[in-house]
């Protein structure tokens, strides 16, 4: 696996019984540092900041979020911490299209969000915070760390599988079903099968990149045009592509494995495969804006997203719904006991790879595939 957070102004007045001479003003600018990951500000920085009286730094932050984790975590960060938390949630494609479109003058403080190619993709146009690691980042599990990218631009905050398959179980008998990818070209799929649209769908874009990655460019791309050819019907998102599933206009789907998942606990009547060539490894990514009006609000949520106090709220369905079924990848952190023990065939991403083909991939999918 390839191992894939404003200046600042401080004002000061001196008044007392001083000479004309000596009557001064200044302010001091902190500065990162990525050796330690901790805000490294100077002795007179430090006193300056506590002579402010209290309450006169913001106490507040942006999050640019395509989580459903959002509002519980916020919630209890904010009583945590004091720390008030906005929340901007929008769906992953149009949240990139944001933060692209403020680059120069960026609304947020915080993202987070699925899909280590779109980050990267950010991290490339230099709209992320680099070099700095939070302060508990010993959290992580091996799988944790080893998904961590080299210059600290974005964190893994847990692991999902990008694409799974899903059959219903009303129309396809168990020992008809699937067990891997090439399985659905098969004609008892013909006009039955589904997916996700990758330029909307945040963990579709991974599960397409992936499938390429995995067959080669050529016969990836051969793949999914087969896979037109005997009905391939694309949506643009989880919800839309597992209601064609319910309802009967397809007999088996490709989507997040943690939708799928969802489903089965609510008792629909579905059955998640996971391909035995590979699944394609999705995992949320959360990053701080080197531009962050609140640079140490910002560190500070992140630090709290991978604690395992938060993780732990995490795997609990009544706060992320479907996306609460994921693989923990922070110490001490269990995971949902409705997730399958079964032994999965990872296929980790090559994020740079992916992200510099990422425009590319996607047009050329919404001009061969979804047309």
């Amino acid at each position: 696996m390839n191992s894939i957070l404003r200046h600042s102004k401080l004002s000061l007045v001196l008044a007392g019984l001083l000479t004309a001479a000596g009557l001064m003003s200044g302010c001091g600018t902190t500065k990162e540092t990525a050796k330690t990951g901790v805000d490294a500000a100077s002795t007179s920085a430090n006193q300056v900041q506590a002579a402010q009286p209290a309450g006169t730094s913001s106490k507040e932050l942006t999050l640019y979020v395509a989580e459903s984790f959002d509002k519980a975590l916020s919630k209890s960060f904010e009583e945590k911490t004091k720390i008030k938390v906005n929340i901007v949630h929008v769906a992953t494609g149009d949240l990139i299209a944001k933060i692209q479109a403020e680059r120069n003058n960026p609304h947020w403080d915080v993202t987070w969000f699925d899909g280590a190619t779109s980050m990267q993709s950010l991290n490339k146009q230099g709209l992320l915070l680099k070099d700095w690691s939070p302060a508990n980042i010993a959290n992580y599990t091996s799988l944790g760390k080893e998904l961590i990218p080299a210059d600290r631009s974005f964190y893994p905050t847990h692991v999902t599988g990008a694409a799974a398959i899903a059959y219903n179980t009303n129309l396809v008998p168990k020992d008809q079903a699937p067990k891997d990818w090439n399985d659905l070209l098969e004609p008892q799929f013909k006009d039955s099968i589904a997916m996700n649209d990758p330029s909307v769908s945040g963990p579709t874009y991974p599960f397409v990149a992936g499938i390429l990655q995995q067959f080669g460019e050529v016969k990836g791309k051969q793949y999914f045009q087969e896979l037109k050819a005997n009905g391939l019907k694309t949506f643009p998102k989880n919800p839309n592509t597992l209601q064609s599933l319910l309802t009967g206009a397809t007999k088996a789907i490709m989507i997040q494995d943690t939708a799928i998942l969802n489903a089965k606990a609510k008792g629909d009547p579905v059955e998640i495969v996971y391909p035995s060539s590979g699944v394609p490894m999705l995992y949320g990514n959360i990053a701080v804006s080197p531009k962050a009006s609140n640079m140490d609000a910002a560190k500070q949520f992140v630090e709290y997203v991978l604690s395992p106090e938060a993780q732990k709220q995490m795997v609990d369905p009544k706060v992320g719904e479907a996306d609460s079924y994921y693989l923990p990848i922070i110490q001490g952190v269990e995971m949902s006991p409705l997730r399958p023990t079964e032994e999965v065939k990872w296929l980790n991403v090559d994020v740079i790879k992916g992200s510099d083909g990422e425009n590319e991939i996607k047009k050329w999918f919404h001009d061969s595939i979804v047309q």
